[in-house]
């Protein structure tokens, strides 16, 4: 590891990393760290420090914390970019700064320097603040700073484009009538807010201590979210359960039982629970999207647990692959008391979501792998009754690849089913999501296609009968250095072609974006623009802070 000058004269300030920790003001420090690494590192160095070989290094029995802990911090408050080695495993990925004050980066820390088997030590609120004063980011303020809210973009033409409101916690899904009602806005942690327009205020109505049943243990996320008919919401939940002989996700559809003094839907319960062996390190991508049919039926995106059908090495966490219910599409009743899940789809990663053309055909949005294979969408024939579902290809097959392609040295393992054929994803012909620019099934990688909707014959003749999807951007740089792509709202016109298969003329709707993580119609001729955080781009490392709702409306 190559450190700065600068980082290596801070050696002399930081002096409490190697103190033995004892006392009750020690245990609390620990268990505040515990509940920021939760919120803040989990995502990709997993919950229990395990880390992803290859892509995130592991925190558990670290030997570069061991001798690096002026590293660790500059690490945390300034990002990391160099190649680093980590237990003999050689990580070359890109790590923002986190948007944490010294105080909370100290507390984190020092949980992490006493889990895991790792040596243990205290780091300080003064030896943060001396490691942050020699990086770019001078004080938590300049980092704030450098992640504020960026301009807005150019709206599209025919369109007017403003700022709808300013969120203090991150969100993931937008739900509303779609005729102009209140906007809901799911957090990633179980937090729900109504927002009304007209008056601009912005209520919390559901608290994760809401969510009856729940097991108050383990890292909690809701990431799917719509509003039925009757002014209900219908919210998917994944939590990690610590339990033998494997770590469990409790995965959970929860509805809403009852309104408030003004109307707003609250007081979730659970409709529907289930639970599978959690996932390989981060990949427990858990159930997501959540929408209701024209047919009634309520559809839903259980995402992978592994990246590339990878067994894992971790005994806890299940060295399995996937299992019967996961990288699939479900379709539920909801008038059911005791629903049943019925898989119409294997074979896809991880949908984060998914609609119907104006033809009622069904089409789903996929993030990829780590590997450079690009990501899908695809299109979704339910099974007739009797029949199997269609399989999308997932682990065995990414994008058109042939099936033989090695994207990693264990794919494909096993050996595909035998007998079962895979259904292509779309084709894009461009010009925009392509990679190298040739066609691409379906979206450059690393990109993370989220929101996706349908905008029919009431649209301006620019972008009706297409589709829009967001894509929230490049956590990995892609095959080329320092190549990014996504952080912006992409239209596709779809055809199908005499064979069957499906393509998508590709352009450019809205950019650059911070990490636009849903898209909704919330009426005639407007749409909603969830921004999951503000920076618009990778390379500048600044930290995640919440991001903020834009409105489109067509110009009259």
């Amino acid at each position: 590891m190559r450190f700065p000058t600068a980082l290596v004269c801070a050696a002399a300030v930081l002096t409490g990393l190697a103190v033995v920790l004892r006392g009750a003001d020690d245990a609390d420090r620990i268990a505040r760290g515990q509940t920021l690494f939760l919120a803040n590192c989990s995502m990709c160095h997993g919950a229990t420090g395990d880390g992803v070989k290859g892509t995130y290094p592991p925190l558990a029995k670290s030997d570069w914390l061991a001798a690096n802990r002026q590293g660790m911090v500059r690490a945390v408050v300034a990002g990391l970019s160099n190649e680093i080695t980590v237990n003999g495993q050689v990580f070359n990925g890109q790590m923002p700064a986190v948007m944490l004050d010294d105080t909370q980066v100290a507390d984190t820390l020092t949980f992490v320097l006493n889990s895991w088997g790792n040596p243990g030590g205290r780091v300080t609120t003064a030896d943060v603040k001396a490691i942050r004063a020699m990086t770019n980011f001078r004080t938590f303020d300049d980092l704030k700073a450098a992640a504020d809210y960026r301009p807005l973009p150019p709206a599209p033409e025919g369109f007017a484009l403003t700022e709808l409101v300013r969120l203090t916690s991150f969100g993931v899904r937008l739900a509303s009538d779609g005729r102009g009602g209140p906007l809901y806005i799911l957090g990633q942690a179980g937090g729900v807010w109504a927002f009304d327009a007209k008056s601009g205020n912005l209520k919390q109505i559901i608290w994760p201590k809401d969510f009856v049943g729940r097991r108050h243990e383990g890292e909690f996320q809701t990431l799917g979210m719509v509003r039925d008919a009757d002014g209900r919401l219908w919210i998917t939940v994944n939590q990690r359960v610590t339990a033998e002989p494997v770590v469990l996700n409790e995965c959970a559809i929860y509805r809403t039982s009852a309104f408030d003094a003004d109307g707003h839907p609250i007081a979730p319960k659970p409709w529907l629970q289930a639970e599978y062996p959690w996932g390989i390190g981060p990949y427990n991508h858990g159930l997501s999207d959540i929408r209701f049919g024209a047919d009634g039926m309520l559809y839903v995106s259980s995402g992978s647990r592994t990246d590339a059908g990878e067994k894992g090495g971790l005994p806890h966490l299940g060295q399995m692959g996937e299992v019967d219910i996961t990288a699939t599409m479900w379709r539920l009743d909801p008038k059911s008391t005791a629903p049943k899940i019925e898989i119409i789809a294997r074979g896809i990663r991880n949908a984060f979501s998914f609609a119907w053309d104006g033809a009622g055909n069904l089409f789903t949005v996929s993030n990829g792998p780590d590997a450079h294979a690009p990501e899908e969408m695809d299109f979704i024939t339910p099974p007739k009754p009797g029949e199997a579902p269609e399989h999308h290809g997932f682990p065995y097959q990414f994008g058109d690849a042939p099936a033989d392609k090695k994207w990693y040295a264990h794919t494909p393992v096993p050996p595909p089913p035998p007998g079962v054929s895979f259904v292509l994803p779309v084709l894009n012909l461009g010009p925009a999501g392509i990679m190298g620019g040739m066609p691409t099934s379906t979206f450059n990688a690393h990109t993370s296609p989220t929101g996706l909707v349908w905008l029919g014959n009431e649209w301006p003749e620019s972008v009706r009968n297409g589709f829009l999807v967001g894509r929230l951007g490049s956590f990995l740089t892609g095959p080329a250095e320092g190549e990014e792509h996504g952080f912006d709202v992409l239209h596709l016109k779809m055809a199908r072609s005499a064979d069957g298969r499906w393509t998508a003329r590709t352009t450019t709707f809205l950019a650059p974006l911070g990490r636009p993580i849903d898209v909704h119609l919330a009426g005639p001729g407007k749409l909603y623009v969830l921004e999951y955080t503000r920076p618009t781009e990778l390379k500048g490392r600044t930290g995640w802070l919440p991001g903020r709702v834009l409105q489109l409306t067509v110009k009259k």
